[in-house]
This record gives structure tokens, C-alpha cells and sequence, in this order.
């Protein structure tokens, strides 16, 4: 019996889960490869059986897949996972093949061609990138092939890495307008503690911020980088997206990819950011700063007005017209981010300025509102 039949009531989130025309499910490094003996097909041909019912069913669904790292170790001859960069780098690119290879074999026991794209954080911040993504991954659906997509950790820096794949999939999943995320691994959903270390509370539903209050989430295992507490980065950065998510263990996937009756449903925002304002806000690459005054703060976080020269106390950074900045206020905080109009060098010379004073190729908006987004 699971835990949704244990006398709960489904909730919107569970449903909307379960009848979701387009999912992106992740799976984590844990549920498909082990230290000593590499991927583990076995676990992987259960997965894929879960994810072609989905699809059988009727739902699209793109599968971001952890893996590649792990899946090199055994056959490198390593004994653990590495922690140097070139290391890393050598790993993924046994394991991607090994990996890629897996699940083409395993989706052609029901006649699926099978597409693998590897991503970078560069992609989802550069513009150009992120709509060339987005056309593959259509494509793709489109022609009925399975996508698997996993960080493109053979030449990724620790500069531009996601840091986890939690996170590449709740970006994935905004990018191609998903209905819901699942996000499968070794736990078995969301729980106020570790369990593995005590006793702890799970929890069923996260319907707001107030459901997570007295939370300690930890980082992540032997074989992967994310752990409870990228995973609730990933399940919120999704929920503020309007996907509904669904964490649960790898070992239920045909329960949450069926029925989603398992683990923790997240809520999604009533409403979904725009994929401008919501790129701005979780996948560009800020370039600078600007620091507000308290007029400015109000006006532009509290309101949702354009932001003017007149409230700039402070430019840092080198930056570009068309670039994402921070918005600071007097404090410290970073209370919005945004597309500037003007470079840097520009600003300097114009804040404090009131628009009248300006020449009249200044004078539209430092930032306008419909490129503004409070964070």
C-alpha cells in the first residue's frame, strides 16, 4: 500500500503529476551504476520500462539521466569516485559512452531511437544556446525518440558546471514546457531529517515555503554530487517555474511515473514565469551589479516599475547592454535581477541623474519592467 493510500486525500499536485502530457523525469547516479561493478542494466532496463509505459500512455517524456562519471570508474579501474577536474573529465567520457549505449539498448526492446544531447550551464546562459537546445529537444519529441540529456561533464570547468543534475532538470524541464518533473534516485521522498541517521518525519506535500520549515537537507553520496538538498533546490527552482514535482525513489518508478501515489509532491506556482523572465532569473550568468537606493528598491522590487538612472547609487562590474545584472539594495541584498540597456562605462556616467537631465539617447529606462524579475 503506498503512502497516498494510507488514508490521504490525492492532492492538485499528485494529479496534475500523474496527467501530465509532458514529464521530465531524472534519474539519478545511484539508481543506475554501483562503485564496484559500473552501470548496472538490470535497474536501468526497469526504468526504461517505466518511462515507455509513461510514454505508451501518452505523455512526452525526456529523461535527464546522471551517470557518466560513475559509470567510468569500474571500468578505469578506479576505487572511488574522482575529485580532480581532469579525472572527472576522463570518467565521463568512458561513462557517456557506456551510458548512451545503455539505454539505446534498452529503449530498442520497444522500437525507440534514442537521443543523447549534453548540456552545459553556457547553454541555458547564453541565449543562442538555450533556443538551440530547445529546438533539438522538440525535434526530438517530435519525432517520437527518446531524449537523454546529461551535463557535458568531459569538458565542463568548475566554472560552468550545474553542479548537479537536479538542477540541469528542472532547467530542462522549463525549457521545453513541461507539465511535471520527477526526480528519482535513492530516496524515497522528502523528510525533515536524515533517516539514515535517526528518526525523521516525511513529508508528503510541499504546497508552500511554510512546509519546509525545520528541514535539514544533506549533500550527496559516494557515486553522485547532489543529495536532499540539491534536489529541493531543483524541486523549488521548478515549483517557482509552475512544474509540479514529484521526488521519489528509483525503485517506485512505475508507481510515480503511473499514478504518482509515491513520495513528495511540490505544488507549482499558480502561475509560470515567461521562458524571459524566468531565464533571467535562474539561468543567465549575471555580469555586474547595480546598487539601488531605497526610492529605487521600492519602486522596482516592491511595485514592478522600470528602473531609472535616478535611483543608481553604485555600478560594479563590466558589462554590456543586453547582459543580466543583480540589483542590490542599500543593505547588501540582492533583491532583483534584470536585462540592462546600457554598458557599464554608460552608467557610471548616469546614475543619480534624473531622465530629464540626461541626453535624449539615454533617456529610456536603465532596465525596463517586463525584463525585470524580483528574486
Amino acid at each position: 500500500m503506498t503512502r497516498v493510500e494510507l488514508g490521504r486525500e490525492v492532492s492538485d499536485a499528485r494529479r496534475a503529476v500523474a496527467g501530465a502530457r509532458s514529464v521530465v523525469v531524472k534519474i539519478g547516479s545511484s539508481a543506475l551504476t554501483s562503485l564496484e561493478g559500473g552501470l548496472d542494466t538490470s535497474r536501468l532496463d526497469r526504468l526504461a520500462d517505466a518511462v515507455e509505459a509513461r510514454m505508451r500512455a501518452g505523455s512526452d517524456v525526456v529523461v535527464v539521466s546522471s551517470g557518466a562519471i560513475a559509470a567510468g570508474v569500474a571500468p578505469l579501474g578506479l576505487t572511488s569516485r574522482p575529485k580532480d577536474l581532469a579525472t572527472k573529465q576522463a570518467a565521463a567520457s568512458v561513462g557517456q559512452l557506456a551510458l548512451a549505449h545503455a539505454w539505446g539498448t534498452s529503449f530498442a526492446r520497444y522500437g525507440r531511437v534514442v537521443g543523447q544531447i549534453l548540456l552545459s550551464a553556457d547553454d541555458f546562459s547564453r541565449r543562442e544556446h538555450h533556443r538551440n537546445a530547445q529546438r533539438t529537444l522538440d525535434r526530438l519529441r517530435a519525432l517520437h525518440a527518446v531524449a537523454i540529456v546529461n551535463e557535458n561533464d568531459t569538458i565542463a570547468t568548475e566554472e560552468i558546471r550545474f553542479g548537479d543534475n537536479d538542477r540541469l532538470a528542472a532547467l530542462v524541464a522549463h525549457l521545453v514546457g513541461a507539465d511535471a518533473l520527477v526526480l528519482l534516485s535513492d530516496v524515497d521522498g522528502l523528510y525533515d531529517g536524515d533517516p539514515r541517521k535517526g528518526p525523521a518525519n516525511f513529508i508528503p506535500e510541499v504546497r508552500s515555503s511554510a512546509d519546509l520549515d525545520g528541514v535539514i537537507a544533506g549533500s550527496g553520496g559516494a557515486l553522485g554530487t547532489g543529495g536532499m538538498a540539491s534536489k529541493l533546490s531543483a524541486a523549488r527552482l521548478a515549483a517557482d517555474a509552475g512544474v509540479p514535482v514529484l521526488l521519489a525513489a528509483a525503485s517506485e518508478a512505475a508507481a510515480a511515473l503511473s499514478g504518482a501515489t509515491v513520495g513528495t509532491a511540490f505544488a507549482a506556482r499558480p502561475v509560470r514565469l515567461s521562458a524571459r523572465k524566468f531565464w533571467v532569473r535562474h539561468a543567465a550568468d549575471s555580469r555586474g551589479a547595480i546598487t539601488l537606493d531605497e526610492g529605487a528598491v521600492q519602486a522596482v522590487a516592491d511595485r514592478r516599475r522600470s528602473l531609472l538612472a535616478a535611483g543608481i547609487t553604485d555600478v560594479r562590474g563590466r558589462f554590456y547592454g543586453g547582459d543580466v545584472v543583480d540589483l542590490i539594495a542599500p543593505d547588501g541584498r540582492t533583491v532583483a535581477r534584470g536585462v540592462v540597456e546600457y554598458d557599464s562605462t554608460e552608467l557610471q556616467t548616469m546614475m543619480g541623474r534624473s531622465t530629464t537631465d540626461l541626453p535624449e539617447n539615454m533617456q529610456r529606462p536603465v532596465i525596463h519592467a517586463d525584463d525585470l524579475v524580483k528574486v
